[in-house]
């Protein structure tokens, strides 16, 4: 199981730093649009991450 979380941080990791690394332009952009954002909008994201990250973990 630690195995699976640790391979799953580091993808995540992975992924995270592909838009800056190719893009770093647009990653700003992107960074200051989601810093403007409200709470609530922020929240709302994370809400959907939240749920279909862990559809994918299920299978659905």
């Amino acid at each position: 199981m630690s195995d699976l979380l640790l391979g799953s941080l580091a993808l995540m990791l992975v992924f995270e730093g592909l838009l800056p690394f190719l893009n770093p332009q647009l990653w700003r952009q992107v960074f200051l649009q989601a810093v403007q954002m409200s709470d609530g909008q922020i929240r709302l994201f994370g809400l959907c991450s939240l749920l279909a990250g862990f559809l994918l973990v299920l299978g659905l």
